[in-house]
């Protein structure tokens, strides 16, 4: 957004009178902010397109209706290029801590159901999918254009990544969220809301289950729990070991990310140190997929 962004809120014909509004800390390809019209409160959200990481906004536009239809997200009010209003839900957002106590991971499994299964029937228009390995790739090559400082590290990922997509194999394809952070579910006090679908597209639904696990640091005995409760009956052994190799590639996919972001993003936001967090934890679940796999062989590093 090249205009100043309160200016460009407040000069909207939607509102009916005087607004008052708050900006909302934490979004890093976002500017938010809680409006007050008339004694109502909206959520706003000021973006353009980011081809770099495949954010279109007429998908999030077309993805956040379709996840009010069927009961996940707030409201879409109104929507004009740059600039999405939603209905205000007064909440606590989650942090990892909470995404691992159970009572949330009962209430997050129907979730995902929902948008897996119910979200294909309330998507219109074109609809993008999510491949993890084809993300991948494109970063990586954003990051040899741009000369990256990374640069010398990107060979070694990008057979990582190879080996990774050779082990998920076929997939089944639903429609998913594909961002599940903490920060992207909100609790009212009687129920959870899951929002920001800038990445929502058609993939496996193993990698929305690798990416909660992933980002919030499950353990393995609610990894087992989350994968017997999301098949119900529990899948094969192939599917977890498919999961496994999805939790590297949702850790890879984040550091990429913000490698991409560290030369590209005009946000304040530490994207070094987060490309940091996320290359260490990256290589810890590379460790453990590895060493537990029959017949991979090392790769160096």
């Amino acid at each position: 957004m090249n205009r100043d962004p309160a200016q460009l809120i407040q000069q909207l014909d939607y509102w009916r009178g005087d607004i008052s509004l708050e900006p909302v800390g934490g979004g890093i390809t976002n500017r938010n902010y809680v409006v007050t019209d008339q004694g109502r409160r909206y959520f706003v959200r000021l973006g353009n397109d980011i081809p770099l990481h495949g954010v279109m906004r007429f998908n999030e536009l077309q993805a956040s209706r379709a996840a009010w239809e069927v009961g996940l997200s707030p409201q879409v009010l109104h929507w004009e290029p740059g600039i999405l209003i939603l209905d205000f839900i007064e909440g606590k957002t989650l942090s990892e801590e909470d995404i691992r106590q159970d009572p949330y991971l009962e209430q997050i499994v129907p979730m995902l159901h929902i948008c897996h299964r119910d979200m294909t029937q309330q998507v219109r228009g074109p609809a993008l999918i999510f491949w993890v390995f084809h993300v991948i790739r494109d970063y990586v090559a954003t990051l040899n254009i741009a000369n990256s400082r990374m640069i010398n590290a990107l060979p070694a990922l990008v057979e990582k990544s190879r080996q990774l997509e050779q082990t998920v194999g076929a997939i089944d394809l639903v429609y998913g969220h594909n961002d599940l952070l903490a920060a992207n579910f909100l609790d009212d006090g009687q129920r959870l809301w899951l929002i920001d679908w800038d990445y929502a597209g058609y993939n496996s639904p193993l990698f929305d289950l690798a990416n909660l696990a992933s980002n919030n640091g499950l353990s393995s005995s609610q990894e087992d729990w989350l994968l017997d409760r999301y098949f119900n009956p529990p899948d094969s052994g192939k599917a977890r070991r498919a999961f496994e190799a999805m939790k590297c590639a949702s850790l890879l996919r984040e550091s990429l990310w913000s490698m991409v972001s560290e030369i590209h993003s005009d946000i304040d936001f530490d994207f070094i140190e987060y490309t940091r967090e996320n290359l260490d934890r990256f290589e810890s679940q590379w460790r453990t997929f590895e060493a537990a796999s029959p017949d991979a062989g090392p790769v160096s590093a």
